[in-house]
């Protein structure tokens, strides 16, 4: 008889501290359904679920070409961004079975991350394609450009920002050594004051990021909202120039962290010279976690 996981197990053990919040409200409750029903066969690998999740992309692809050659364009780009969901929900399905399974791999995570970003380009060629194949409006292939390039951007911007955040916290952590204390701040145990703060923890108490529109949500907008309502390039400039200004808000965080790294270090050297404790040695403002799609 095959033994399968409870949800509550399922959530414990595959679900992200923070997520994005399309994916915390509209994709792992299905998502952790579907694993409670594939985990139990291994030869339902995550590798196998990212290739499914990558032809499920390339139907939605199909759908939003479609138009061109068998009109209809409101029903077949209404199902394309139906496979494009779906296809999102698969993909976040490998990670989940990678993690209550063990089976992960650094070839799979390459292979995850490459054919998201072919999957995504491909849906870009036939949607804003497409458009332009139907109408002759050169809105569409700028728009095609503006997409390509935001999409590329935040996962190549979310990864050099990982390495520099995870570089400092190691420079701080080696410094401080056995000086370091893991006594918390008082500041931290401090309840959160004003409207923001308030905001941010009720977010963070149900998983939700507060970066509310990162690569994501972008993608669920051009490739779902968009389609959907008929609104294929005012919606993608409304998602990428939220984007934009959601990036521009973390770079700033990391120009700051960037900026107090060095005294930071300074006194977490000090402190392990002197042999004393010092509080935090070991942390640095974190710019928002970035958690790939």
């Amino acid at each position: 008889m095959v033994r399968r996981s409870s949800l509550q197990e399922i959530r414990e053990q595959t679900y992200k501290v923070r997520d994005a919040w399309w994916t915390v409200l509209l994709v792992d409750p299905l998502a952790a359904r579907l694993v409670r029903l594939v985990a139990p066969y291994r030869w339902i690998t995550p590798n196998l679920l990212t290739g499914l999740a990558t032809l499920l992309g390339l139907a939605s692809a199909a759908c939003f070409l479609a138009p061109c050659f068998l009109g209809r364009d409101r029903w077949w780009l209404a199902a394309g961004a139906a496979f494009f969901h779906l296809s999102f929900v698969v993909d976040c399905m490998d990670g989940k079975v990678a993690r209550l399974n063990g089976t992960g791999s650094l070839f799979g995570a390459w292979f995850d991350f490459m054919f998201d970003r072919l999957r995504v380009f491909g849906c870009a060629v036939a949607l804003f394609g497409g458009g332009y194949a139907r109408t002759g409006e050169v809105a569409y292939l700028w728009t095609l450009i503006v997409v390509t390039f935001l999409d590329l951007f935040r996962y190549v911007n979310a990864q050099q920002m990982t390495r520099t955040r995870e570089s400092m916290r190691a420079d701080l952590e080696e410094a401080a050594g056995a000086a370091a204390s893991t006594t918390p701040d008082p500041a931290v145990l401090m309840p959160p004051q004003g409207p923001r703060a308030r905001l941010r923890a009720a977010l963070l108490r149900h998983r939700i990021r507060t970066h509310l529109v990162s690569g994501i949500e972008f993608e669920m907008a051009v490739f779902i909202i968009g389609p959907l309502t008929g609104w294929v390039i005012a919606t993608s400039l409304v998602a990428g120039a939220l984007l934009v200004a959601f990036e521009l808000l973390l770079i700033v965080k990391l120009w700051r962290a960037t900026r107090g790294f060095p005294v930071a270090l300074a006194k977490a050297q000090a402190a392990a010279a002197l042999g004393r404790p010092l509080q935090n040695a070991g942390s640095v403002p974190d710019p928002d976690a970035r958690l790939n799609a």
